[in-house]
């Protein structure tokens, strides 16, 4: 019985400890943000030929950054992408659409006719529970990752681009 009675509480204990710690992993929001934002938008982008491709660009205006604080990802509409440093104050997350993308995809009996293939990988998914318009941004402060959340992007034009340089006449 005795032995019973701690496997019941070494499980229990486990089982406590599990919980504690995945609540102190949860993402927090951070209410005041160490960094001066300007314009945060995204605008949807495809390419003029056919399996060309296509996306959303998120951009984000930095306009005062004190603190050196560094921007490490973007998390919108269910996906996360990195943020690319444009010049010292742009920053941009790119995200692949399903749309325009090339699909070159050989089925063969014989195994290497088909070795050319790529597997397609499953997205990272956020995490966060955001609308279409809202977007979260992870940076780092020191050695801790935190987050913020941006409400109300704008939504630009869609971007085509040309499959060639348009003639002058």
């Amino acid at each position: 019985m005795k032995v019973i009675k701690r496997i019941y509480y070494f499980i229990s204990l486990v089982f406590m400890v599990l919980l504690v710690s995945k609540c102190s992993s949860a993402q927090e929001l951070q209410a005041n943000i160490p960094l001066e934002i300007g314009e945060v938008y995204y605008q949807h982008w495809i390419a003029g030929v056919k399996g060309g491709g296509s996306g959303v660009n998120v951009f984000i205006n930095i306009i005062s950054n004190k603190k050196n604080i560094e921007l490490d990802s973007v998390y919108f509409q269910g996906k996360v992408a990195k943020l690319e440093m444009d010049n010292n104050s742009l920053f941009i997350g790119r995200f692949k659409t399903n749309a325009n993308q090339k699909n070159d995809l050989i089925m063969s009996s014989n195994p290497k006719e088909e070795y050319g293939n790529k597997v397609q990988l499953p997205s990272e998914k956020s995490p966060f529970k955001i609308t279409n318009n809202q977007c979260v941004i992870s940076y780092k402060e020191g050695s801790k990752i935190k987050y913020f959340k941006i409400d109300n992007m704008a939504k630009k034009q869609l971007q085509a681009y040309p499959s060639a340089p348009r003639n002058k006449e």
